[in-house]
């Protein structure tokens, strides 16, 4: 299988050095010994999304047990952790398999080129500006699937007559000073409830300003069943089941919701009630008008924003923009919101396969004109991998499951003699539904910004990481796959 290993020329191009691009490396690797592979890095450090946030409270949004890889155990045993702390993971993580080696950072990739008369892609980089080409069997897109350039704000009337601070979490200051301001934070998302907790600990007042609520659940940072696992036994024999626990989990939250929303609703209401005053306006400011699932469920250790609401340190105000103006926000029920600072935490910008443009031999095709094959490969798209992860479960479950899919097809290939592989799912036709089945703001905003998923295997893209997991065990590599040598053209019609 292996090419020539040469700066220019790999196996394997991966895009991104975060979580999946790390993941990817060490999985190919590990299947594949002696497959050379470049990573490429936009930025100056590991860290993917976690070196992108760095506004104050950034943590994770699901169990870091689930987080983390399945290799490399997490050594903390509080179930939330810090941006700085996860970074710092993937930085060693990388370090400890030799996979830091592989990385040339700030390398902005900007094209890649299938050649079907050589079965290989030409990747075009801006390297500082610049031009840098690297030519490789197989390319692996761990860049996530939103825009690190611009993340979304709405057009807000006034915005421009505003004489204060005005800023995107997406690209907080790190010089911002904070200390005794007024901040208001406009948003009800997982951003916005992992910040303002945050900001209280300098901030002289903060406001958190929603259109509509969200579902927020509670739970303890420490774990009493990790505790006890990790006490009487080996990291590494603790870790899987630790692991496996926390999954378990979160899809029997998910089930809940789903099938008994009732349920749910009552319970998440009650832990308001118990950790909110006496009186609390509950149903004004955290109870949703939809179901729970609808949109992703935000998690708050310990209950960390109703204590700061209790305490007097957060107002929540519950309403809509009329406009901005010099010294802050006026609602639309004729209330005022004066502030020093306002953060938009209003959401991120869907973009498929980091915006880079892909060609099959010179012809530009969409990958949001494409089907999705088993989450991780586009139709007629040759030797391609996407990786993305759930929206109901943490990103990394299927993020791994992707790099062994990856890892376990270039084995089969290498087997077989045969150069390049595509799925193909002919001219039926096949019925068509969202990708992601969740109704947040970037996803409506945004329908046709991902490839389409079908209705049906091998085409669907699920949201159920244990259906997913039984299905790769019992994967049929060959279903509605076609393979080949170079010289044979790849279809372009999607």
């Amino acid at each position: 299988m292996v090419l020539v290993s040469t700066e220019d020329l790999v196996d394997v191009v991966i895009i991104g050095a975060g979580i999946s691009g790390i993941g990817a490396a060490y999985r190919i690797r590990e299947r594949n010994p002696g497959t050379s592979f470049v990573i490429l890095e936009r930025r100056e450090r590991i860290g993917g999304t976690w070196d992108l946030f760095r506004y104050p409270g950034v943590r994770s949004d699901s169990s870091i047990f689930t987080l983390c890889l399945p290799y490399e155990p997490w050594t903390g045993r509080a179930r939330v952790a810090d941006g700085d702390e996860i970074r710092e993971y993937l930085v060693d993580t990388a370090r400890k398999y030799g996979i830091d080696s592989h990385i040339r950072f700030r390398h902005h990739v900007i094209s890649a080129d299938w050649d079907s008369s050589t079965d290989t892609w030409t990747v075009t980089a801006d390297e500082d500006g610049t031009p840098r080409t690297y030519r490789s069997r197989f390319v692996f897109f761990g860049s996530g699937y939103y825009n690190y350039d611009d993340g979304y704000t709405p057009d807000f009337a006034g915005v421009e007559t505003f004489a204060g601070t005005l800023v995107h979490p997406q690209h907080w200051p790190q010089d911002l000073d904070y200390t005794g301001k007024k901040m208001v934070v406009i948003g009800s998302g997982a951003t916005a409830m992992s910040l303002v907790p945050a900001l209280t600990e300098r901030a002289g007042q903060v406001t958190l300003l929603q259109r509509t609520p969200t579902y927020l659940i509670s739970a303890a940072s420490r774990s009493r069943f990790v505790d006890v696992v990790t006490k009487v036994l080996p990291r590494r024999l603790a870790h899987p089941i630790i692991r496996f626990n926390m999954a378990l989990l979160e899809g029997v939250l998910w089930l809940l919701a789903r099938k008994t929303p009732p349920v749910l609703k009552w319970a998440l209401r009650q832990t308001a009630v118990r950790n909110l005053p006496s009186g609390y306006d509950v149903d004004t400011h955290f109870k949703p008008p939809y179901q729970p699932w609808d949109q992703r469920l935000c998690l708050i250790p310990d209950a960390d924003l109703y204590g700061q609401i209790s305490a007097g340190r957060v107002e929540m105000v519950t309403d809509r923009i009329d406009h901005f103006d010099a010294t802050g926000i006026a609602l639309q029920s004729g209330a005022h919101l004066d502030a020093d600072i306002i953060v938009t935490a209003t959401g991120l910008q869907l973009q498929a396969l980091g915006g880079v443009r892909i060609s099959l031999d010179g012809v530009e095709i969409k990958p949001t004109d494409r089907f999705v094959y088993k989450a991780h490969m586009l139709e007629d798209v040759p030797n391609l991998f996407w990786c993305v992860g759930y929206t109901n479960a943490s990103w990394t479950l299927r993020a791994d499951m992707t790099a062994r899919a990856t890892a376990k097809l270039l084995a089969h290939m290498a087997d077989r003699g045969v150069t390049h592989a595509y799925p193909h799912r002919g001219d039926e036709p096949l019925a068509e539904k969202s990708a992601w089945d969740i109704q947040a703001g970037y996803v409506l905003r945004s329908p046709h910004a991902l490839p389409r998923s079908g209705t049906k295997r091998p085409w669907n893209v699920r949201q159920n990481y244990f259906a997913d997991a039984l299905d790769y065990r019992f994967d049929r590599i060959e279903e509605s796959m076609v393979f080949g040598r170079a010289g044979e053209r790849v279809p372009l019609a999607g």
